[in-house]
């Protein structure tokens, strides 16, 4: 009988600690306009928000040259870069893009975020939040 309990006891499996569900962040998906010739620019910088992946495409603006003309904006030659970075970090993100699109030389554009509401995969999830496991 004793030798049966101490058979039973070990095969059952070790349950795994669940991380706590703070630690877990929600991701957002960082949309930023800017013009091509800036976009690797801002792509560098945004590195600094623990983005750890983006990728950029090109775009084409849809207004007609006579009234880019008329506005100054020429360029009608766009980047469009698709971030990923966690919830925390989007406003801090937000607000020095901001400040970058007032402080430099044609480095004017536009940013939005974008809830994302799942991500499958644990690995994928540490790998787009900067979430070390350990």
């Amino acid at each position: 009988m004793e030798l049966t309990k101490k058979m039973t006891k070990t095969r059952t499996p070790k349950t795994q600690k669940k991380p706590a569900p703070d630690s877990f962040k929600k991701l957002k998906l960082l949309v930023t306009v800017v013009n091509r010739s800036k976009a690797e620019f801002y792509m560098d910088f945004l590195t600094a928000y623990e983005v750890n992946f983006q990728t950029s495409v090109l775009g084409q603006g849809t207004a007609h040259s006579d009234m880019l003309y008329m506005l100054g904006l020429e360029d009608s030659d766009k980047s469009v870069i698709f971030s990923i970075l966690r919830e925390d970090k989007a406003q801090e993100a937000m607000q020095a893009l901001e400040d970058k699109f007032h402080a430099l030389k044609n480095g004017k554009g536009i940013a939005f975020t974008i809830p994302l509401s799942s991500v499958i995969g644990v690995a994928i999830y540490r790998f787009l939040s900067n979430h070390r496991a350990g």
